[in-house]
């Protein structure tokens, strides 16, 4: 009966060890092959010698409608967003006031008016008795005098109606040029001063980036050199080159002060903070691939394939690195052009392990 047993046992003793050979176990102790992993040489490419910074947007076709007459707002013809073309009204300055003000200098051109008439039938007259010899010489000079300062006055007091008149076109606000209104912060009712913001009217497009540039590489800024918005992602927005650079400093943040030409295409909007990429220059530089970058106690390591005694070992390699270009970081350190580096299989990786390529 025992050797029953026994011949019954060593059958399924062989079928459990040949289960376990295909089952496999822990990657780092599969024998001499080493850890199977899959290895890509780190390529060169050309990047870009940048340092990113915030801008401000800012819109070159952004108008502040303040007004030039003080008084009360009595109507308000748009809404923030409306777009208005050149010379739409906006909004209306109580207007009362200033058009008793335009009936009182009509008035006063009229009562001038015929007073100059008068002046110039005496004239007329004195001129006639003059020629017979009823009036002297001294009368038709002052009859004269009196027609041209009755004609002085005239025109003294149109040049005030005009005067007048304008003023009173002012208390209508118009917009300067076609455009998308802006916020309104005043409301009917409200009296507003030559210093009051009543809207902004923005044209489209036009925007200009403002960056301020630590003065330690202001050195380097140039006008001409690439500007590049990105957003959080990396991923370029709008791509431009730097249109004026500020001769001076600014003493209070120790920055100077770049402009570039930015085209949104819709996405981006006046007084918008955005990060810019200034590219200082392009050079020859190593990338490696996301995937085989590990971050460990804030600094970046990856693994390289290196011959040792005919074999290949897996070396850590402490990293520092660039921005991303696509998928691959570009390494500043750390990785030089042919190291064959370890993309896949790194979670059963620690240095000196061995490895086994595979394709």
């Amino acid at each position: 009966m025992l050797t029953i047993l026994r011949k019954r046992a060593i059958p399924l003793l062989g079928l459990a060890l040949a289960g376990a050979a295909c089952r496999g176990g822990d990657p780092q102790a599969q024998g001499p092959g080493g850890v199977p992993v899959k290895i890509e040489a780190a390529r060169i490419v050309t990047v870009d010698d940048s340092n990113e910074y915030m801008a401000t947007l800012k819109s070159r076709r952004s108008a502040a409608i303040m007004p030039q007459v003080e008084g009360h707002v009595t109507r308000i013809f748009v809404r923030s967003g409306d777009r208005v073309a050149l010379g739409t009204p906006l909004m209306q300055i109580d207007p009362a006031k200033q058009q008793a003000t335009v009936s009182s200098q009509q008035d006063v051109r009229a009562a001038k008016a015929a007073a100059l008439e008068y002046a110039r039938q005496q004239y007329a007259r004195v001129q006639g008795l003059s020629a017979t010899g009823v009036m002297s010489k001294q009368d038709l000079d002052q009859a004269k005098a009196a027609l041209d300062a009755a004609q002085a006055d005239l025109r003294s007091v149109e040049a005030q109606v005009r005067e007048q008149e304008v003023q009173l076109h002012y208390h209508r606000v118009t917009s300067p040029a076609a455009g998308i209104v802006g916020d309104i912060p005043v409301r009917v009712g409200d009296r507003v001063t030559v210093s009051t913001l009543l809207t902004t009217v923005d044209s489209p497009g036009g925007l200009e980036a403002y960056i301020s540039v630590p003065i330690e590489r202001a050195g380097g800024l140039r006008v001409g050199m690439p500007v590049r918005v990105v957003d959080d992602t990396g991923r370029v927005l709008a791509d431009s080159r730097v249109t004026f650079v500020s001769p001076q400093v600014d003493d209070q943040t120790q920055t100077v002060l770049a402009k570039a030409a930015v085209e949104g295409g819709g996405r981006l909007r006046p007084a918008q903070l955005v990060r810019v990429r200034l590219v200082w220059g392009t050079r020859e530089g190593p990338v490696v691939p996301a995937l085989a970058v590990s971050r460990i106690s804030g600094q970046y390591f990856a693994f390289v394939a290196e011959g040792e005694k005919g074999a290949l070992v897996a070396r850590q390699r402490l990293l520092q690195l660039g921005q991303m270009t696509g998928n691959d970081y570009v390494v500043l350190a750390g990785i030089k052009a042919g190291d064959r580096v370890i993309v896949s299989g790194t979670q059963f990786l620690r240095d000196g392990v061995p490895v086994s390529p595979v394709s």
